[in-house]
Parts: structure tokens; C-alpha cells; sequence
């Protein structure tokens, strides 16, 4: 008896599925700390807050380009802006992502008025690359970062290095630290340099 022409169509499609399921390389986000956590806790002292959506401009995606070898995928980037009952600004927030092939992850990297750092945290990642930033979270290894601005370096600290690591973890650091750097250079071009965007 030959097989209906519906049915072998639903084997195939049933089939597929099963193998596009087995193949997908998922895992659950872990998420460290809210938005909202991350800024209130890295715009103390404001009272006021406010988002501010920057366009990039062809010159400024080069003159990212050219400062820190990255190229932004988005035009349009977000801020969060703390401002005190004057008006002036306290503190900023941005929020990076970098895709990689264990899931995302993503900081939040907060800064004074003149773009110094003052704040960054690993915000979320994935359940398959928890472990291998865990013992780099455990050393707080962001606050290395405290106090830079986009022209510092960005490399892990000594601190970090001296600490026996496997390659992953040594790879995932590299990757939050290029985002804190990112986000720096970011915050620079458009706001910093921008006349009127504060």
C-alpha cells in the first residue's frame, strides 16, 4: 500500500522540525540585574531620569570605527540619562549586546557627565556561558574599568590575568571588556562631543 501524499508530506515536515529542534543552539537567559536596577544604581544622586535615542551619523560610525576597531550594526542608540532637580546631568546609562555563537550577552555600562566610567555590570547572558564568566563576576573584574574613559584601555586588568583561567573565561572577559569600550567610545562621540545632546 503506497503512503497518501498528505502523509508522507507530514513525515517530512515532522522530520524536519526534529532535526531543526536537535540542531538549535538555545539556552535560557540569566539575568544578573534589571534595567531598571542597573540604572538607579549607576545614576545615583540623580533625580530626574530620561531616555535620550542618539542617530548615528556616517562620520561618527567611522570615527568609532577608527578609535576602537568596531563597527556599529544599529543607527540608532539609547540612553538613559540622570539628571538633578537643576537639570544637569548627573550620570548616563547605555546598554550593549554581543551576539556570540553561546548566546548573547550584555552590559550595562554607566557614566559621569564628562564620560568617565563609573559603572559597569554584566547584566544577562546566557545559562551556557554563566559558567565561564562566573569566576570573572566573582572577582568583580568590571569595576577594573571604574574611572576610564574611551581612550584608557581595555584589556583585562593584571589582577585578572594572575588568576589561573581557562581559555573560555579569558574569552567571554575580552568580550565584556570590549563592550564597556564600546559603549565608552559611544557615549563620547555622541554625547560628549555633541554640542547640546547633555
Amino acid at each position: 500500500m503506497k503512503p497518501k501524499p498528505l502523509t508522507l508530506w507530514l513525515a517530512t515536515l515532522l522530520l524536519v522540525l526534529a532535526v531543526g529542534v536537535s540542531l538549535a543552539h538555545i539556552t535560557p537567559p540569566v539575568v544578573l540585574l534589571s534595567d531598571r536596577e542597573a540604572v538607579l544604581g549607576m545614576t545615583s544622586g540623580a533625580a530626574k531620569f530620561f531616555v535620550r535615542e542618539v542617530r548615528l551619523t556616517p562620520e561618527e560610525q567611522e570615527t568609532i570605527r577608527q578609535q576602537c576597531g568596531w563597527r556599529p550594526e544599529e543607527d540608532i542608540y539609547r540612553f538613559y540619562f540622570g539628571r538633578d532637580t537643576t537639570g544637569r546631568l548627573v550620570a548616563a546609562v547605555a546598554f550593549l549586546t554581543e551576539y556570540t555563537i553561546h548566546g548573547p550577552v550584555r552590559v550595562a555600562v554607566g557614566f559621569d557627565a564628562d564620560g568617565t566610567i563609573r559603572d559597569a555590570k554584566v547584566v544577562e547572558l546566557t545559562e551556557e556561558t554563566f559558567p565561564w564568566l562566573k569566576p570573572l563576576l566573582d572577582l568583580d573584574f568590571t569595576r577594573d574599568y571604574v574611572g576610564r574613559n574611551s581612550r584608557a584601555s581595555f584589556g583585562l586588568s593584571e589582577r585578572v590575568t594572575q588568576t589561573p583561567l581557562q581559555s573560555m573565561p579569558q574569552f567571554y572577559g575580552q568580550i565584556v571588556a570590549s563592550l564597556i569600550q564600546r559603549a565608552a567610545v559611544l557615549f563620547e562621540v555622541t554625547v560628549v562631543k555633541r554640542p547640546g545632546s547633555a
